[in-house]
């Protein structure tokens, strides 16, 4: 559940589908994820994007064996000391894996609550909307409805105020400024890709997956010029994400 989770933060779930039952075939248990080296789990996350995050879970699962014995806890504040675990996994950890009363803030719900409530709000405002809202014993069924009402009726662009089960409760009805639009935690739009640092950087990933890379020619894998290339090698050394061996790039092998 843990490593769904991790991979849905950013990415839709089409293309996490396929790619979920690999990693997991590869790094069936917390203790097979911990142990692998980073590279190996790098190379089974290319096309997911964001690679923060498989270095993130690989540092959860290290914790999980080493302070947890190996099984992800049942725990609000212990889940959220795990690396790359923030409110909304933490939660969505504890209602759909454990069937316990946790209240999930995505963002189709958080746009949903700020509609509701007819003001922007900010992330400890729409959860604690949320918790209010939670039936006791019902979270996993809750939460998933709440999601898929705000993902299929309450949208972010064309809601259905005029069919909507909860307009008699709704305070923002479709009528005036859209309160969710500068709330905490509901989507925002996303910088353009092409030509973007991420895509260069996933260029660089993506053949780092084959073999090393000679540092005089990292630039040129990621189509930038010298002096960008260089800032983006600093920055991918600095996360974790990749290794210097000599003249030569590599993924982590720890």
């Amino acid at each position: 559940m843990l490593v769904s989770e991790v991979m849905l933060q950013q990415t839709t779930t089409g293309r996490v589908i396929e790619r979920f039952g690999r990693f997991m075939a590869k790094f069936p248990t917390t203790f097979d994820c911990a142990a692998a080296p980073l590279a190996d789990l790098l190379v089974e996350w290319q096309g997911l994007g964001y690679p923060r995050r498989c270095r993130n879970l690989h540092l959860a699962a290290r914790t999980v064996v080493d302070e947890h014995g190996g099984v992800v806890p049942r725990d609000l504040d212990a889940l959220l000391a795990l690396p790359g675990v923030g409110p909304y996994t933490a939660r969505a950890v504890l209602a759909f894996a454990f069937g316990d009363d946790a209240a999930v803030v995505d963002t189709n719900v958080a746009r949903v609550l700020a509609r509701l409530s007819g003001d922007a709000l900010s992330a400890r405002a729409a959860q604690a909307m949320a918790d209010d809202f939670l039936p006791s014993g019902h979270a996993w069924e809750w939460n998933q409805v709440l999601m898929d009402f705000g993902a299929t009726v309450c949208t972010a662009r064309s809601p259905m105020c005029g069919s909507c089960p909860l307009e008699a409760q709704c305070v923002y009805r479709g009528i005036g400024d859209d309160p969710a639009r500068t709330s905490a935690l509901t989507s925002k739009p996303q910088a353009r890709f092409e030509g973007s640092d991420r895509q260069a950087r996933g260029r660089l990933m993506k053949r780092l997956g084959e073999g090393s890379v000679s540092s005089a020619d990292a630039a040129s894998v990621m189509g930038v010029d010298a002096q960008r290339g260089e800032r983006l090698v600093s920055a991918l050394l600095a996360e974790g994400l990749v290794s210097r061996d000599g003249s030569h790039l590599t993924l982590p092998t720890y």
